[in-house]
């Protein structure tokens, strides 16, 4: 998984009843894109995410 500040990470809700969540990349501390990334999500908490499969990144230019 390869992502670049400004990109959008949407982790899937892997249970009935929980709600998908979506953040803004603001920080890759891998190489080369690679995780771990800041995120700041919709709710306005920011945290350190290593994503899983239930992770996807949708790209900065694919949002304009």
């Amino acid at each position: 998984m390869q992502a670049a500040v400004g990109d959008q990470l949407h982790i899937h809700s892997r249970s009935v009843g929980m709600v998908d969540q979506k953040g803004e990349i603001i920080e890759v501390r891998g190489q080369e894109g690679e995780p771990p990334y800041m995120v700041r999500f919709e709710d306005g908490h920011v945290g350190l995410i290593y994503p899983g499969p239930d992770c996807n990144i949708e790209r900065r230019e694919a949002l304009h």
